[in-house]
């Protein structure tokens, strides 16, 4: 199966880009990295600039029906350019319609939000994402990893890199590998 990771051309924590796509290679998927602009996205450890990485397709090039499933890291900055950028947001958008799989991680949630897709669910994420979360009508929760059945399509969460095992564990188990 295709597993779509999308990005913003920089910021995205490189742990919570690498790990899962990692867990999903070894499950036997095919990860892509679907980015709003071409060529090399910039990730960070933190604050510090780490590795690039090479996109495989633009998000206006995307469609949910090419993947299996949607997967958004985390970083503060990632999130933050990606709700900002129609064509991101719609496609996570359908990707929820078509009861595809999403599974965000951080402060992920952000781009779920402005897709107008948490309300009603149950879901984590970094700490200070509780009330934005709260104030779009999800149910917020502090735990490692969170699996929401009761929406239109399954939704995996988690708060941090530090829940990186259960993340990607919950990830490949709903991938069904």
């Amino acid at each position: 199966m295709r597993i779509a990771f999308l990005m913003a051309p920089e910021g995205v924590e490189q742990v919570e880009l690498t790990e899962p796509w990692k867990a999903v290679t070894d499950a036997g998927h095919t990860p892509r990295l679907v980015s709003t602009s071409a060529g090399r996205i910039q990730a960070f450890n933190h604050l510090d600039k780490a590795d690039t990485f090479q996109v495989d397709q633009t998000v206006d090039e995307a469609a949910a029906e090419e993947y299996a499933a949607l997967v958004l890291p985390g970083g503060v900055a990632n999130p933050d350019a990606l709700r900002l950028d129609d064509d991101a947001v719609r496609l996570v958008k359908t990707f929820c319609e078509s009861g595809k799989l999403i599974a965000a991680i951080c402060h992920a949630p952000w781009t779920l939000i402005e897709a107008d897709v948490v309300r009603d669910r149950t879901l984590t994420s970094w700490p200070s994402l509780e009330t934005d979360l709260r104030n779009a009508g999800a149910h917020w929760v502090d735990e490692e990893v969170v699996i929401c059945d009761n929406g239109p399509n399954p939704l995996v969460t988690s708060r941090k890199p530090g829940d990186l095992k259960a993340f990607n564990d919950a990830l490949v188990t709903q991938l069904g590998g």
